[in-house]
């Protein structure tokens, strides 16, 4: 089954009339009936990569990812990331197109028995978690070459398909399929929240409201060598860092509310995998296409992809993806004994303390 958003708008679509895309591209499509896709991001916290909670939370990780075990992720990958307090972050994220089957990994699990026991006060380390789950109409995912599969086209039952609904600007938009009704507004604000906070010794809740917008954007250039190798190093990789800090260094006047440069792997490798993702939350899709659209560090990025698939064509060796999700009013942003910066908690609409029972 190919979820398509080809059916009657009462919205219009963002492609302009008489539109051809530059370049080909491709998107997940489902073989077989689904209902939602849930991505669940869950980390520990510490001081360095050395520190023994890491081992154990890799140690968990392999228990609770392998295939044998019950109801295990249909796809998975560990990444880490250095937050804006300094602190190291060893990230598992695991993909399920079931979400019943994900809620009862997380309930039996040895990784979901380990968060859920974290004593915040005891801790010695940090721990977080947030999930992503979405119905189908409310994603929507682009790859520059089908011959990999990243993220949530890694799971089983997904294929990548060529599409023609890409290389303007609201293309991501279009291909949601909820767009056709609904403009997917942000309905609240999200002002930086006033005084600390902290989740010290305690396990927050982060609440955010309706239509907020999820994006994890990657990169993979470990096939590259040469002029291609040295042009993602010298050129792509730089654009992308200066569109990511000036993201980082304007949450409010650009709606981020979170920001992450993941790494592929845990730290330790002694060749790393040249791979990168950006996992970013923004207050709403508008808010992440009027920087696409409109700021020079988003242009850069944007002309120099399309300058190289004109060169390279289907010998490019560096492959660029993302997936997008505009989330219902639910969710779950949980942070036990984190640094004041981790996350949406500076943010979040709401912060409740959960109780240890």
């Amino acid at each position: 089954m190919n979820w398509s958003p080809n059916y009657p708008r009462r919205v219009p679509a963002q492609r302009p009339a008489g539109f051809e895309p530059r370049a080909p591209r491709w998107s997940a499509a489902y073989e077989s009936p689904m209902t939602a896709m849930t991505s669940d991001y869950i980390a520990v916290q510490t001081e360095n990569r050395d520190d023994p909670a890491t081992a154990a939370f890799l140690r968990l990780v392999e228990s609770s990812a392998d295939e044998a075990s019950a109801h295990a992720p249909a796809s998975s990958e560990l990444l880490h990331t250095t937050d804006a307090d300094g602190t190291w972050n060893t990230v598992f994220v695991g993909y399920w197109t079931d979400p019943t089957a994900h809620a009862r990994w997380f309930a039996q699990s040895p990784l979901g028995t380990w968060f859920r026991g974290i004593d915040p006060v005891a801790a010695a380390f940090g721990a977080w978690r947030e999930v992503i789950e979405v119905p189908l109409e409310r994603l929507e995912t682009v790859y520059s070459s089908p011959t990999r599969e990243f993220g949530l086209a890694a799971c089983a039952g997904i294929s990548l398909d060529p599409i023609t609904s890409n290389g303007y600007f609201g293309a991501a938009r279009d291909r949601m399929p909820i767009s056709a009704i609904d403009s997917l507004d942000a309905p609240v604000e999200y002002p930086r929240r006033a005084g600390s906070t902290s989740s010290r010794g305690r396990r927050l809740r982060a609440e955010l409201g309706l239509n907020v917008c999820a994006i994890r954007s990657g990169q993979y250039w470990k096939g590259a060598t040469g002029e291609q190798l040295e042009d993602y190093e010298s050129r792509l990789e730089p654009y992308l860092m200066r569109g990511m800090a000036y993201l980082a260094s304007n949450q409010e006047t650009t709606g981020t509310l979170s920001l992450r440069i993941l790494r592929s792997g845990t730290g330790g490798e002694e060749r790393p995998t040249r791979e990168t993702s950006v996992l970013g939350y923004f207050r709403s899709l508008d808010d992440l296409e009027s920087w696409a659209s409109g700021h020079p560090t988003h242009h850069a990025i944007h002309q120099h992809a399309i300058e190289k698939n004109r060169q390279y064509g289907d010998d490019r060796t560096v492959t660029t993806w993302h997936e997008v999700f505009v989330l219902p009013e639910s969710g779950i942003f949980e942070y036990v004994n984190c640094a004041p910066s981790t996350g949406v908690l500076p943010f979040a609409r709401q912060l409740w303390a959960l109780s240890d029972d």
